[in-house]
């Protein structure tokens, strides 16, 4: 069944007296349950797609779908509780709250919701045991390496249980080792909670964890294929299992 569905979506931003086109006629669906991964290089309108197909963002044109709404006529208030009851995030620049705890800002997607404080942190405080950060509840960001701070991001993003997870370049920040186990995470809570991830990178190492590729070039859809995920339904694959890109996508 299609989640998302993107019909004819066109971007144009104004800077001074010219027009730039961000995206131009781009149309996709999404199923629910599959991880989606946008590549493309600096510029090339991955990220804007997904802040459209967020709502974060209007389009110059089309329509976005998320369940059946149409989230692209919905105002700024109803977007917001649209996004709160539906949709986590999950950013390159992890955007904690300084001042918090990583209790605080895991638990603080559920205080939106009007969740109760004791049921709030005791969620959050299970997601960040799932996670491995058990010991670093009551630590905040600035006491965090980049990789501890990206998984307090991804137990925020998944608390609430949303039905789409948005990740832009989530592993932008984080070395070869993290990015590993970054991805690995987020995409085992993916497959466990039965979620739909919508990821943006420019790292084709990156885009094998996804069950699907859809490759932007200025602002079009070069290529849409099918991946065998190098992370199965069972956890990462051994070596020599590696996961194949259909296809001939280009950044």
């Amino acid at each position: 069944m299609d989640l998302i569905c993107v019909k004819d979506i066109r971007k144009v931003y104004r800077v001074g007296q010219e027009k730039v086109v961000a995206l131009s006629r781009i149309s996709l669906n999404v199923r629910q349950g599959e991880i989606c991964c946008i590549l493309g290089t600096s510029g090339s309108g991955k990220s804007t797609l997904l802040h459209i197909m967020a709502g974060l963002e209007k389009p110059s044109r089309g329509s976005v779908r998320i369940a059946g709404e149409n989230v692209t006529s919905l105002s700024e208030k109803q977007l917001a509780l649209f996004r709160q009851k539906n949709v986590g995030f999950v950013f390159q620049s992890y955007n904690l709250m300084p001042t918090m705890t990583a209790l605080e800002n895991v638990a603080m997607p559920l205080m939106f919701r009007g969740v109760s404080r004791a049921e709030r942190e005791k969620r959050a405080a299970h997601m960040l045991k799932a996670v491995d950060l058990g010991k670093r509840m009551t630590h905040r960001p600035a006491q965090m390496s980049g990789g501890q701070q990206q998984r307090v991001g991804i137990a925020r993003a998944f608390v609430a249980h949303p039905k789409i997870v948005f990740a832009d370049e989530p592993t932008g920040n984080l070395d070869t080792k993290t990015t590993r186990d970054v991805m690995e995470l987020m995409v085992g809570m993916t497959r466990s909670f039965r979620q739909t991830l919508i990821l943006v990178t420019h790292d084709r190492d990156v885009a094998r964890y996804a069950d699907r590729i859809v490759s932007i070039v200025d602002g079009s859809i070069q290529s849409d294929v099918q991946n065998q995920s190098v992370f199965g339904r069972d956890g990462p694959k051994e070596a020599g299992e590696s996961g194949n890109m259909a296809g001939g996508e280009t950044a």
